[in-house]
Order: C-alpha cells, then sequence, then structure tokens
C-alpha cells in the first residue's frame, strides 16, 4: 500500500513538469510529423496530404545540400578547435596562479550573456568596413582591413572564430572539474619516477580527461548543429549562401517562403540526424574510455 502511494505521489511530482514538457516539446513536434507529409503553407486552413513528397525534395535541392556541409564544416571546427583549447587552458587554470579565480571568470564570461547580443557585438567589432574596430586596429598597424563577413571564405572563418571565443571558457569548467578530481598521488609518484611535465600530461591527465572530454565534445557537437542564433546575427547566413546552416534554412523555408510541409519534413530529418551523429560519437567516446581504462 505505501510502495503504491509513493508512486502516485511520485507521479503527481513530476505532473507538472511533465505537462509543461508535452506542451513545449512533445505537441510541436507531433505536429510537425505531421505537416511534414502535406503542403500545408502556415496560414491555410486547409491542406492536403502529398504523402513522402516533402521528404523527396530534400534529396534534390541544393540548397539543403549545401547548407548541411556548411553545418557539419561549422561542426567539426568547433569541436576541433574548442577541445584544443580548452584543454590547456583548463590546465593553466587549475594550477597555482594567484589569479587563476579571476582568470577563470574572465574566460567563462563570453558563455553568459545572450548569444544574439554576442553575435550583435562581434558583429560591429567585426564590420568589415574601415569602421569596424578590427580593420581600424589592423589600419593602424599598418595591415589592410580585412573583409571578416563579407567575403565568402572569411564569414565561415570568422562565425567559427566568434563560436570558439563564447564556448572555450564554459567548457574549460568542464575539464578543471575533471582535472580537481584527479588523485595528487599519481602526479607525486610520476615526478619520483623522473617523468617530465609532457610525460605526466601524457600517461596521467589525458587519459583521466577521457569522462570529461566525452561530455564537451557531445555538448559541443549538439550545440554545433542547432546553433540559429550567432550566424543569424552575424551574416544572416551570407554572403550568399556561405554561412546558412540548418536551422536558419528550416525557419526560412517555414516562415519566409510559405513551406511548412518542407520546413517540418527538414526538422524531421535534421532531428534524426542529430541523434545519429550524437549516438554514434557517445558510442566512439566511450570505446576510447574504455581503452584508455584498460
Amino acid at each position: 500500500m505505501k510502495s503504491k502511494n509513493a508512486l502516485f505521489y511520485g507521479l503527481l511530482f513530476i505532473a507538472p513538469a511533465f505537462l509543461v514538457y508535452t506542451l513545449i516539446r512533445i505537441i510541436p513536434l507531433s505536429m510537425s510529423f505531421l505537416y511534414s507529409f502535406t503542403n500545408w503553407d502556415g496560414f491555410s486552413p486547409t491542406y492536403s496530404f502529398v504523402g513522402f513528397r516533402n521528404y523527396a525534395a530534400l534529396t534534390s535541392n541544393h540548397a539543403i545540400i549545401q547548407t548541411i556541409k556548411n553545418t557539419l564544416v561549422f561542426a567539426v571546427a568547433n569541436v576541433a578547435l574548442i577541445t584544443l583549447l580548452a584543454i590547456p587552458i583548463a590546465i593553466a587554470l587549475n594550477s597555482r596562479l594567484k589569479t587563476r579565480n579571476l582568470l577563470r571568470a574572465v574566460f567563462f564570461f563570453p558563455s553568459v550573456p545572450s548569444v544574439l547580443i554576442i553575435g550583435y557585438v562581434w558583429l560591429f567589432i567585426l564590420n568589415p568596413s574601415s569602421s569596424g574596430i578590427m580593420n581600424q586596429l589592423l589600419l593602424q598597424l599598418g595591415l589592410a582591413k580585412v573583409s571578416w563577413l563579407s567575403d565568402y571564405d572569411m564569414a565561415m572563418v570568422s562565425l567559427i572564430m566568434v563560436s570558439v571565443w563564447r564556448l572555450t571558457g564554459w567548457h574549460c569548467c568542464i575539464y578543471i572539474a575533471n582535472l580537481q578530481s584527479i588523485p595528487k598521488d599519481y602526479y607525486e609518484a610520476a615526478m619520483i619516477d623522473g617523468a617530465n611535465g609532457w610525460q605526466r600530461f601524457r600517461a596521467i591527465t589525458f587519459p583521466m580527461l577521457a569522462p570529461s572530454m566525452t561530455i564537451s565534445m557531445l555538448l559541443i557537437t549538439i550545440d554545433s548543429l542547432k546553433v540559429f542564433e550567432l550566424p543569424f546575427a552575424l551574416t544572416k547566413g551570407g554572403p550568399g549562401s556561405a554561412t546558412t546552416l540548418m536551422t536558419q534554412l528550416i525557419i526560412e523555408k517555414g516562415i519566409n517562403d510559405h513551406l511548412v510541409g518542407q520546413s517540418s519534413a527538414f526538422s524531421i530529418v535534421f532531428i534524426l540526424f542529430i541523434f545519429v551523429v550524437a549516438v554514434f560519437q557517445l558510442k566512439m567516446m566511450r570505446r576510447r574510455e574504455e581503452r584508455l581504462d584498460g
């Protein structure tokens, strides 16, 4: 009897959260799945079912293919650069520096403001004209100004640069937490054996950081695949389609082009794509953890 009461009160306790989650997640996702088989334009009170026509249209749309390439480039670059920067910075901030607490706050700060605000601030900094702060600095140094956001190739480089700047400090915190959990005895024993700094990092620090690397890289991948605010504020997807990512194309098709059916089909495929990538990445990183533990 007590177990039944406990189950009832447990379900009653989570009911409000589950109701909110259903309203903002499950119902919209179910409706998107339904609309993906229709030709609804988002305004008309009536629509027709078109079967898998919207899904078939995705394979022949060159804009979608280019957008997928852009998104993958952005995600892979973010994962690689943030990981390469966050680990050494975390090691430095975990040392006995007198200003380590201040530096931790400085590195963590870019992840605090709204992504949209950060995008607009960097839009002002990277303005490709001579009035941009970065170009003013280059001109004062006697260098030529750079078309940060107006050049086809530089636009993606600039977008990745801002994204890495925004997220590196946050992921440093993940690595710092992991570093503080590594027993000091390991390092003391290695120093007694005559191991230098690089040898201690390779034999102790790097293998012990495997769990935090799994979490960090998975979060970066998911965040990079579904990002919208930053490229929208910086480049609006331009110049041309150089920085148009998946989420922006989904929203543009649904709202600007009134193709809610196609937009919904793309969003369903996009969700499945993120799920497959996340599962594959998690599986590979777990194997790496087991190999390092062995």
